[in-house]
């Protein structure tokens, strides 16, 4: 294998959240605002880094009888899901670079 190979993708696949061009989204205002919402107060970072979990608290492991039922990640079906991890990530950037605080306790 060269090293110049590159992975394709089936023509048809596409990205969880992914929207086709022009199609209506009526998240779209809500997307944009939290998208640009800034994050300009340690106190307000701090909370984001709370509330927005670093991985999803739905996927775990339940034994029953026995048997090991595996109950997988639900978080990408919120449609606002790469918004929110964006806050989250932007909320741990401040905190680090403006702030100069250690976020090691926030990272999973």
């Amino acid at each position: 294998m060269s090293s110049t190979h590159t992975h394709q993708h089936h023509p048809n696949f596409h990205p969880p959240n992914y929207k086709k061009p022009g199609a209506f989204d009526v998240l779209r205002p809500l997307r944009g605002w939290v998208d640009n919402f800034p994050v300009k107060n340690a106190r307000f970072a701090h909370l984001v880094c709370q509330v927005i979990p670093c991985c999803c608290p739905f996927e775990r492991d339940i034994n029953l009888f026995g048997r090991t039922i595996h109950i997988p990640a639900l978080c990408k079906l919120n449609p606002l899901y790469d918004e929110f991890v964006g806050l989250r990530f932007r909320a741990l950037s401040y905190l680090a670079d403006e702030c100069g605080e250690d976020v090691t306790k926030y990272i999973c």
